[in-house]
């Protein structure tokens, strides 16, 4: 059962540290904290308009409602637009640590 806990204040604070900002050494630890953190908080937004979505279109159509679906399919299109600009960009940084050698995303 401690196999499933992860400690995570030594992942982002540093081992043994009393200060929160141990870890951050510089200004692009910085930026791949808040880059991984906006990724998932990308996904994590992309499934509850899928979720959204999905549940107007169908309350949409089981009511006779046609406006109702399209703000549903409207909903949907726009999360997959927002997924692939969200993974275009990873895949960008990915080309800029490749080319320039520094780690981003750490």
């Amino acid at each position: 059962m401690n196999k499933l806990a992860v400690e995570i204040g030594e992942k982002f604070f540093g081992e043994g540290s009393n200060t929160p900002l141990a870890e951050i050494s510089g200004i692009g630890t910085l930026v791949s904290i808040i880059v991984n953190a906006a990724f998932v908080l990308a996904g994590i937004i992309l499934l509850f308009f899928f979720i959204f979505g999905g549940i107007s279109m169908i309350a949409g159509a089981g009511k006779d409602n046609p406006d109702q679906a399209a703000k549903g399919k409207q909903a949907i299109t726009s999360a997959l637009l927002g997924f692939i600009v969200v993974f275009a960009s990873y895949w960008i940084v990915q080309l800029i640590e490749l080319v320039t050698g520094i780690i981003i995303l750490g």
